[in-house]
């Protein structure tokens, strides 16, 4: 099943914390989701791909542990991957944490997301972007903005993630809505993400049983027409999973990739 968004008037928000605020309209649907570990996913091609990567973070509980270890290695990562000019990590990881562990909602915006979405409209991509770009007197050709994403529990994981094809999607399936960065009751920012419509069209695909040395690339948004644009997203529950496993953990690290 799949939590799409339904078409309406008003313009929705959805916020990092407090769920119960939330515009949005849920109309959900069955769809087949795909465990595509033996397809041949490509960044360029598909907007999301499953590497082996292996992290030297030995506890990502630690905060300070993280901060010092992990943007390197993602930007390493990234560059491997693409061959960009400059890699810019764009804030700190952020774990989430499936509902029925006590860290869901403990933490600062620690929910597993539970509407099919898009992290940035093409609009916040391009305002991110620029507001990163490296000291350069150069105009970035073309900017990617990623999203790794990586489980922490072991295998198998309940509330895995689910990332749509971007060939499968069309611009009229995405809704611009605001996104609300809110800490106890305050609204402290926000900026235009996507929220997505149902389409037959739409090719959903998943990676069962991930390991701690591997991580999911996909992309949030391409600023180059010719290859994929971006990957709708969601977390949803795995009807075949053992009720008894852990609940999914996950840590996500956004980044911003620049050619010149």
């Amino acid at each position: 099943m799949i939590n799409y968004v339904a078409q309406t008037p008003t313009r929705m928000r959805y916020f990092a914390n407090d769920s119960t605020r939330d515009t949005v309209v849920l109309a959900p649907r069955a769809m087949t989701i795909t465990e595509s570990r033996d397809q041949d996913m490509q960044l360029d091609r598909n907007g999301f791909q499953l590497v082996g990567h292996r992290s030297a973070v030995t506890d990502f509980a630690d905060v300070d542990e993280v901060n010092r270890v992990y943007p390197d290695e993602i930007t390493a990562l990234l560059r491997d991957l693409t061959g960009a000019d400059a890699i810019i990590i764009t804030g700190t990881g952020v774990r989430r944490f499936a509902e029925r562990s006590s860290l869901s909602g403990a933490l600062d915006n620690s929910r597993p997301a539970r509407f099919a979405h898009v992290d940035v409209s093409d609009r916040t991509a391009a305002e991110f972007a620029l507001r990163s770009q490296p000291g350069t007197e150069k105009s970035a050709r073309r900017t990617v903005h990623y999203n790794i994403w990586r489980a922490l529990s072991a295998p198998p994981q309940d509330v895995p993630l689910a990332l749509c094809d971007a060939r499968s999607v069309g611009p009229e399936d995405l809704i611009a809505a605001d996104a609300v960065f809110d800490r106890d009751g305050v609204d402290v920012w926000s900026f235009e993400g996507l929220v997505v419509a149902h389409s037959d069209d739409h090719r959903w695909h998943w990676f069962r049983d991930l390991s701690r040395d591997e991580a999911i690339v996909f992309k949030t948004n391409d600023s180059d027409p010719a290859r994929a644009h971006c990957v709708p997203h969601v977390a949803f529950d795995d009807p075949d999973c053992p009720p008894d496993v852990p609940p999914r953990a996950s840590i996500e690290i956004r980044a911003i990739a620049y050619w010149f």
